[in-house]
Order: C-alpha cells, then structure tokens, then sequence
C-alpha cells in the first residue's frame, strides 16, 4: 500500500483532524493515481477525501485497544532508524589487487 499512509490508532495523544485528513487524502491520491486532480474531476476527489476522513474518523472512534497507547516521539525513531538502516550507503567494494 501507501508508505506515506501511517498508523493512526492508539496513540497518545490520539490522532489530529489534520493527520486523519492527511490519511484519506493520501488514499485517495493512491486510488486515483492523480495527485492534484484534473478540473473536471476536482469535485469527484474532494468529495472521495471527505468521505474517506469521515470513515478513517468513525473507525479511530470506535476501535478498542487492550495494548497501552503508543508514544509518538518513540515510534517516530524507530521508523528514523529503521530508514537510516534501510538506506544506508553499503561498504564500497574492496577492489582486487
């Protein structure tokens, strides 16, 4: 799916209107393989990110979690040296002499 999209749920504190926005409009972008939509089809992709937010915001609302909230400022690292590991330049071969 989309990398840009990131978990939402069970986090403190609990996600933003702005990031669950973010979210659908990043979906939608997938779905729609267009990034900023055409004129004629401006309507059709806004309405799509308002009803997406709408369902990702009744989602968050109603699912249940048994695991303590998530801390943002460590999961953010993670996924820092997560990135770090996956794109780090690899050793530079050792040339044959």
């Amino acid at each position: 799916m989309c990398r840009n999209i990131k978990t939402l749920h069970n986090f403190a504190p609990p996600a933003t209107e702005a990031e669950i926005h973010a979210s659908a409009l990043q979906f939608v972008r997938k779905l729609s393989g267009a990034s900023r939509p055409s004129k004629a089809n401006e309507a059709a992709f806004e309405q799509a990110v308002a009803e997406v937010t709408a369902a990702a915001r009744k989602l968050l609302a109603s699912l249940v979690a048994t695991a303590p909230p998530k801390n943002r400022e460590v999961e953010a690292a993670k996924a820092r040296a997560k990135a770090a590991e996956r794109y780090a330049r690899p050793a530079a071969p050792k040339s044959a002499a």
